[in-house]
């Protein structure tokens, strides 16, 4: 089986997935592009995950282009002289659409696992999945419905985060973890895990900070840094004349969630984990013009935010482009901060809200995943 997955959140997922494949189909080879959670399950990775992890539409992208479309030409090269029984394309769109709709027309089975968001832009999508893929993998329960209607089989699988996140987590126990104590107030910082959104939002949330320490000068800041860029955020928080008062450490943002009592964060997949640890957040994003243009004009909801889009309403605030100013960001944590200090209903309801969330996502994924590949190759 060929596999392509493409950052960090994608080789945790097909990791997962190639658990519960290597447990149906035991010896079976695993090929392709991946990270170290997938060469851990013995996964063969010709290419490393990371060279296909880039964001926007800038100088990152555009500078790297050649060398991407490189691997795809080679990869697609390879696989066509010895096709492979599946191909499964986790996430990466932009990168596994095209080459599975040429390994479809050669009469490879083909597997993409994550729908892309195009109930949330980008709806032009359809008609190249629709070409491109005999099944998808859905992480969220309304997908399959969608893709039905636009002749597009896919399974529900549930999101794998609602398995590793327990329903309950121990706050204490991760602020002992964290030399924190039980009585403190505690902002997480989270600008995201590439080193455009750093650059982007790592500065903005600092400022942010700053503000907010100033109006309550004892609460506590963590910034959990994704491996490889502490220095980078270091180097933003000294810039910033914060890096005496936030607490950097490397990784451990499941710890940092569990710990904290509200979360500053970066539009993603770290503002659905942040729900399922049931905390109150501030969701942001910032990126280049030419790229807030092009996605403003794909947006096809009012919503960016995970918890939002899955809630169908504004349960936590959300600051984009021009709106993510410091004192916005800083004045909607500190209304978090302050419904903590009064015990307010309205927190309540807020985690009444994630934990129906949370049931809602929580499946056996891997499990599902590799049955519903099983009765596809056997249809």
């Amino acid at each position: 089986m060929a596999i392509v997955a493409g950052e960090a959140s994608g080789d945790m997922l097909a990791a997962l997935l190639l658990q519960a494949l290597y447990q149906r189909w035991p010896g079976v080879p695993t090929f392709g592009i991946g990270g170290p959670d997938m060469a851990k399950q013995g996964f063969e990775a010709w290419w490393p995950h990371h060279k296909l992890a880039v964001h926007g539409l800038g100088w990152d992208v555009l500078l790297r282009y050649r060398e991407i479309v490189g691997i795809r030409k080679d990869l697609f090269k390879r696989l066509a002289d010895q096709p492979p029984s599946l191909f499964i394309g986790v996430d990466a769109p932009d990168f596994n659409l095209e080459l599975e709709a040429r390994l479809r027309a050669r009469g490879v089975k083909t597997v993409h696992f994550v729908c892309p968001s195009v109930w949330a832009w980008r709806a032009e999508r359809l008609l190249t999945m629709r070409r491109s893929v005999d099944h998808v993998l859905c992480l969220f329960p309304f997908e399959p419905a969608i893709l039905a209607q636009h002749g597009i089989a896919a399974t529900y699988v549930g999101h794998p985060l609602a398995q590793v996140i327990p329903m309950q987590v121990d706050r204490d126990a991760a602020r002992r973890q964290l030399g924190l104590r039980p009585e403190d107030d505690v902002l997480a910082l989270l600008p995201g895990s590439r080193r455009s959104e750093i650059r982007h939002l790592a500065p903005l949330f600092f400022q942010a900070a700053a503000l907010i320490a100033k109006a309550r000068p004892q609460v506590k800041f963590l910034l959990p840094a994704a491996p490889g860029l502490e220095a980078l955020v270091g180097q933003a928080a000294h810039d910033s004349h914060m890096a005496e008062r936030v607490q950097i450490v490397s990784g451990q943002s499941h710890t940092v969630l569990a710990a904290c009592d509200t979360t500053l964060i970066a539009s993603g997949t770290a503002t659905l984990e942040a729900a399922l640890f049931k905390r109150p957040m501030v969701i942001a994003y910032r990126m280049g013009a030419l790229s807030w243009h092009w996605m403003r004009r794909k947006r096809l909801q009012p919503w960016v935010g995970l918890p939002n889009i899955l809630s169908g309403e504004f349960v936590v605030p959300e600051f984009l482009q021009d709106h993510a100013t410091p004192h916005a960001l800083a004045e909607a944590s500190l209304h978090w901060l302050d419904c903590k200090a009064s015990d307010s209903a309205v927190l309540r309801q807020l985690e009444t809200r994630f934990v129906t969330l949370h049931e809602s996502l929580r499946r056996d994924t891997g499990a599902l995943a590799a049955q519903a590949i099983d009765n596809m190759l056997h249809a």
